[in-house]
């Protein structure tokens, strides 16, 4: 060894390494409206990315992943109007961002949400409670080391340097000899997809399937945001309903994880787990079955605002 110092790590992506923020016109082309998009949510990621490496905020890494799915969502809609390669490829490396953030943000969730109910229990079955809340926390440290360490990589930096390289340029396209679709078109195929699964639904849905439809729900609002500054007020209505549908149905999902998640915790005690663990379980399990009911009997109404809105575009 000749005793140099090793060489820094390069300097990581900022906003101020970006461009001015991207406007999008309503005639400007599809293309630029989306490319305006994953300006925005760069943006969004690269502001949240500080506060989620010191962890004292959950906000900030909720909002990188929302970031991050966001800009998934765009490409995955727009491929029609872009390059198909280019397109999938990025957003295969935005997957693996994001599988990174989730198993994080998810257990932020579940722990404010058991914490939550139990300060609402008797101090004995606070105590015995805790005893989920324990295993719950040794996850997470694992999980934050995890996603520590991506955020630390080299493929971290160089996934920033391509989406910074995506909004200074146009996106790339397919041939100009290809018919491209209107960013409008795009909205009314995502409903057009959750229109059917809602009939393929049935009356008293599967959790699994109420699940999906919140995914599905979820593609049509980050479709819309596209073509929002086009349409203007049918599409807010549109993004507002659809919302309104997404918060029942995770609720809903919300309350059906939690439920596994606490059976789970109590398998994980062994064959012979404290009788108060158990009667503790036993209650937050209780309580989230009644949520679940709860939210399950109020999606269809939630989803008729949504049709209602979507015949308006």
């Amino acid at each position: 060894m000749n005793g140099s110092s090793p060489a820094p790590a390069p300097a990581l992506l900022t906003e101020r390494d970006l461009p001015a923020p991207l406007t999008a016109a309503p005639q400007d082309s599809p293309a630029h409206h989306v490319r305006a998009a994953l300006d925005l949510r760069l943006r969004a990621l690269l502001s949240h990315d500080a506060g989620t490496r010191v962890g004292t905020e959950p906000e900030h890494l909720h909002q990188m992943r929302v970031a991050v799915r966001r800009m998934r969502a765009a490409l995955k809609a727009a491929r029609p109007l872009l390059d198909a390669g280019w397109a999938d490829d990025l957003r295969a490396e935005l997957g693996w961002l994001g599988r990174a953030l989730g198993p994080v943000r998810d257990l932020d969730v579940l722990l404010l949400r058991l914490r939550g109910e139990l300060a609402t229990l008797p101090e004995l079955e606070r105590a015995a409670g805790e005893t989920l809340v324990a295993a719950l926390v040794e996850e997470r440290t694992a999980a934050r080391a995890e996603m520590l360490a991506v955020l630390g990589s080299s493929r971290y930096q160089a996934l920033l340097e391509r989406l910074a390289d995506a909004i200074r340029l146009p996106l790339p396209t397919p041939s100009a000899t290809r018919a491209q679709p209107e960013l409008i078109d795009l909205v009314r195929l995502e409903v057009k997809r959750l229109t059917r699964a809602v009939r393929r639904a049935g009356d008293d849905p599967p959790d699994q399937v109420l699940h999906d439809l919140r995914i599905r729900g979820k593609r049509v609002r980050y479709v819309g945001e596209l073509v929002e500054p086009m349409l203007g007020a049918p599409v807010k209505r549109l993004l507002k309903a659809t919302a309104g549908l997404q918060e029942v149905l995770g609720d809903h999902q919300d309350a059906c994880v939690a439920e596994e998640r606490i059976r789970g915790l109590l398998d994980g005690l062994g064959e012979y787990p404290d009788a108060h663990v158990v009667f503790v379980a036993g209650r937050l399990v209780e309580r989230e079955r009644a949520r679940a009911t709860e939210k399950r009997a109020q999606w269809w109404t939630a989803w008729e605002h949504v049709a209602a809105r979507a015949a308006e575009i």
